[in-house]
Order: structure tokens, then C-alpha cells, then sequence
């Protein structure tokens, strides 16, 4: 019988790890994974729009303006309700008419704001993007993310994109239920006595809700290049609708004549061709042809401006 062993109080020699595999390695030196290794810089992988959206949908300001935009139909409503009956007239336009059907009162909530209310809108959202990050001081810290300038812009130009069209769309959504449950589904009586079923006159509703929002893209545009001019993000939306009040009143101007087809916001109004039965596209057509012009150019300016900017805030 063997005696047991007996602990001298040494550690147990520990066993080779590598007795049965060799203690080297082949290759180079640059091929061994170097420590606290991180995945490649990829730039387009940087500033998701989810990310960015989530971000602008959780500001106080994004949340004010849908809530505005979604109230202004009840606001109509409720004057509307509350206003006496005028005497009986010879002619009728738009006003007269807006309690007559669901879309009579989506056109009125349309004529009503997109001279203004949606400019300030789709201005906010877009003069806000870099300005508002300089005004924090965190627009540096972006660049040094890294995230390259032209995918900063671009990615912040795509989020106020997504909430300028949505808003937009919100405003003839919300009121033709409301102009239903108020009014009624009855059919779509214009000015001149031309009268479209409810389902057609609610697409032709919505046509013109996106016609503004591809006109207001000169808004968008130059308030970008405003966004990126200045620190102040009240100034460059300021600056957009201010020139959109001037480029309305140059407007009424009839002494500039052929000059006044220039203007930005001359074809403001050509989707009223849509409450004919005939649509006439002519002026729509080249409202979305000086729109766009407009906004590549302003928005070709605002990616030089912001290439060249130095930022320090």
C-alpha cells in the first residue's frame, strides 16, 4: 500500500498549455489582431436617418408644430360654429362654401395656411438642422464623431423632409374628418359652380397638399443655407419666411409685369386647378419646375457654404 502524498506547501507545478501545440505562431506581426481593436471607420454608416429622426421627433419644438398643424382644423371648425350667419350674397367663393362639405373645408384649411402657417412649418424644421447644433455647441462634436459634412447635411436635410411632408399631409388629413364629422360627405363645390364626388375630391385634396409641399422646397432650400450661414437658428427660419412675405407682396405687384412669373412664390396657388373637372397642369408644372430650380440651387450653395464654414461652436 502506498503512502499518500504529503504537501510540501509548494505551488502545483502547473502543466504546459502549449505541450501538445507549438508555442509560435506563422505570419507577420501586423497580421496579429491588435488589442482593444475596434470595427473600420465606415462614414456612411454614420448619423442614421432612424437616429436622427428619433432625435427630432423627441424635441419639444417638432412636437409643438404637428400639434398646431393638427389643431388648426378644430380652431376652423369652432370659429366657423361660433361666427353668425352673413346675409345671403350674389357670389360665393371659398369662405361661403367651406361649411358645405368635408372637402370645401380641407380646401379652406389649404388656402388658409400655405401662404403662411405651413412656410413658417417646413422653415423651422429646415432652418433648425445645423443652426441649432451650433447654437448648442455640439455641431463640433458631430464633425469629430467623425461624421463627414455632406452626410451631416444630407442626413439632417432627409429628417426635415420626412416631418415637412408629414405635417403637411396632416393638415387636409385631419381636416376632411373633420369637415366630415362636422359637414358631412358631400361633394366638392367650387367658385364657379363645377362640383367632384367626395372620394375624388379628397385625392385631388391630398395632390395638392403634396404640390405645396414640392413648391415649399425653395423654402426648404434657402433655409438650409441660412442654417448653415448663422448660430442663431431664429434667424435663418426668420430669414425664410421673411422672404417668402416679400416675394408675396412683390407678387401683387402688377406693374413688374412678365417679371413677377420669377418669383418664388408666384405658382403658390396653381393647385386650385385641381377643383376644376379639367385639370389645367400648365401652371403646377412650371411651379414644380421653378420650385425645384430654386431649392437645388439654394441647396447647392448651403453644401459649398458648409464645406468651407469653420466651425468653433
Amino acid at each position: 500500500m502506498s503512502e499518500p502524498s504529503v504537501n510540501d506547501g509548494r505551488a502545483p507545478r502547473r502543466r504546459a498549455a502549449t505541450a501538445d501545440a507549438p508555442s509560435t505562431r506563422r505570419g507577420q506581426v501586423h497580421d496579429l489582431p491588435a488589442a482593444g481593436a475596434r470595427a473600420p471607420y465606415r462614414p456612411g454608416h454614420t448619423l442614421p436617418v432612424r437616429v436622427e429622426l428619433v432625435r427630432q421627433l423627441k424635441r419639444r419644438r417638432t412636437q409643438v408644430a404637428f400639434a398646431l398643424v393638427a389643431l388648426l382644423p378644430v380652431i376652423l371648425w369652432a370659429a366657423f360654429s361660433l361666427a353668425d350667419e352673413g346675409p345671403p350674397g350674389g357670389s360665393l367663393n371659398l369662405v361661403d362654401l367651406a361649411k358645405g362639405s368635408a372637402a370645401n373645408f380641407s380646401v379652406f384649411a389649404l388656402f388658409a395656411s400655405a401662404g403662411f402657417l405651413l412656410v413658417v412649418v417646413v422653415a423651422l424644421f429646415f432652418g433648425d438642422t445645423v443652426a441649432a447644433e451650433a447654437s448648442w455647441s455640439s455641431l463640433r462634436y458631430l464633425l469629430a464623431a467623425p461624421i463627414p459634412r455632406a452626410r451631416l447635411l444630407r442626413q439632417k436635410a432627409i429628417v426635415a423632409a420626412l416631418l415637412s411632408l408629414a405635417a403637411l399631409l396632416l393638415l387636409p388629413a385631419v381636416s376632411l374628418v373633420v369637415g366630415s364629422l362636422a359637414y358631412g360627405t358631400g361633394d366638392l363645390v367650387s367658385p364657379t359652380g363645377e362640383s367632384l364626388g367626395f372620394a375624388a375630391a379628397a385625392g385631388r385634396v391630398l395632390i395638392g397638399a403634396l404640390y405645396i409641399a414640392v413648391h415649399l422646397s425653395w423654402v426648404a432650400g434657402l433655409a438650409v443655407l441660412l442654417s448653415v450661414s448663422t448660430d442663431a437658428p431664429l434667424g435663418a427660419v426668420g430669414g425664410a419666411v421673411m422672404a417668402s412675405i416679400v416675394s408675396q407682396i412683390l407678387d401683387q405687384i402688377t406693374a413688374l409685369e412678365d417679371l413677377r412669373n420669377y418669383l418664388p412664390t408666384h405658382y403658390g396657388n396653381a393647385w386650385s386647378a385641381l377643383l376644376s373637372e379639367q385639370v389645367d397642369w400648365g401652371d403646377m408644372t412650371r411651379g414644380v419646375c421653378s420650385a425645384v430650380c430654386y431649392a437645388a440651387v439654394f441647396g447647392a450653395l448651403a453644401v459649398w457654404r458648409f464645406s468651407r464654414k469653420d466651425v468653433t461652436s
